[in-house]
């Protein structure tokens, strides 16, 4: 045998080797160490602090004060947190109801064969390329009642005043919030359509399905992972909604649009009371974070073993 058989036949073994895990070395914790660190500092030790807050009486510029549960009896009391916390399921509820229909579908769409497919998602995906302060401002500006689009069409949007009322707002938060983060999700559906096998759908051809058919027999199952994702997502976005509102409704009118996290603002910056701020704060944490163990514990997404769209 020459040398150059030789070593071809060794790398091939080497190669094989490695497909199967022999020989093969896993990565020491050293690699998760800045990480690890760069998570400890700036989500567990803020986390912590804020916890610490929360029973303190703070106004920002004196030392805190240590005053018991007198925070959170206080927000148990208070009406306006419980609006707010019922406010942001609203929203967030609305937000997930709203945009996964449609992300879903625009998505599998961009994830076809049309023509041109790289502008036409470029065109739709153009808010989500902008901030959410720069697409408060834009909305609010088009929304104005006196030099707006609602001024223009008053057979449309009535007297105009959109964000005059409870439901107005809530409408519009909704409709801003689909506007700017529909392409964000439906960006990851499209990842997850192309990453569904063309056989599926041949086979399903051959069988006599229709587009239609295929969409809710094969499409959505297989998308199932990644509507999860997207789900957790919304919620955590929704729960933590905060420029919108500020730019938007301030709250208002009155505090028919006072959601928790803006709550705490004001709590904190307006009232310097950073220590009901704290407490909000840990509230909205304590929220997110079971509402997405829920999810993903109700839908199976913990069981899942598979890195491929609807394998398991």
């Amino acid at each position: 045998m020459s040398a150059l058989s030789f070593t071809a036949v060794l790398g091939r073994r080497r190669f094989k080797a490695r497909r199967a895990g022999v020989g093969v070395t896993r990565p020491g914790f050293v690699w998760a160490v800045p990480a690890t660190v760069f998570f400890l500092l700036f989500a567990i030790l803020p986390l912590v602090l804020v916890a610490v807050l929360s029973f303190t009486s703070w106004d920002g510029i004196t030392s805190p004060h240590f005053n018991g549960t007198a925070n959170w009896t206080k927000l148990i009391h208070d009406p306006v947190m419980t609006q707010s916390i019922w406010l942001t399921l609203v929203l967030t509820v609305l937000g997930v109801v709203t945009q996964t229909p449609v992300s879903i579908l625009l998505g599998v769409w961009a994830a076809g064969p049309q023509r041109n497919p790289a502008v036409l998602s470029a065109i739709f995906f153009v808010p989500l390329l902008l901030s959410a302060t720069a697409v408060s401002v834009l909305w609010r500006a088009l929304l104005d009642p006196n030099f707006g689009l609602p001024g223009q069409l008053p057979w449309l949007f009535g007297n105009g005043n959109l964000l005059g009322s409870q439901a107005g707002s809530i409408a519009v938060l909704t409709f801003v919030g689909m506007w700017q983060f529909t392409p964000l999700h439906a960006l990851l559906y499209q990842g997850g359509a192309r990453a569904i096998p063309q056989v599926l759908y041949q086979a399903a051809s051959i069988d006599g399905a229709g587009t239609v058919r295929q969409f809710f027999h094969i499409t959505l199952p297989q998308l199932r992972n990644t509507m999860i994702t997207s789900m957790i997502l919304m919620v955590v976005g929704g729960l933590t909604t905060f420029d919108t509102v500020l730019i938007l409704t301030q709250g208002g009118p009155g505090t028919d649009t006072t959601v928790s996290a803006y709550y705490m603002y004001e709590q904190s910056f307006k009232n310097f009371d950073f220590g009901a701020g704290s407490a909000i704060a840990l509230v909205l944490v304590v929220v997110a974070t079971l509402i997405s163990l829920a999810v993903v514990r109700l839908s199976g997404y913990d069981k899942m073993r598979g890195t491929a769209e609807g394998i398991s």
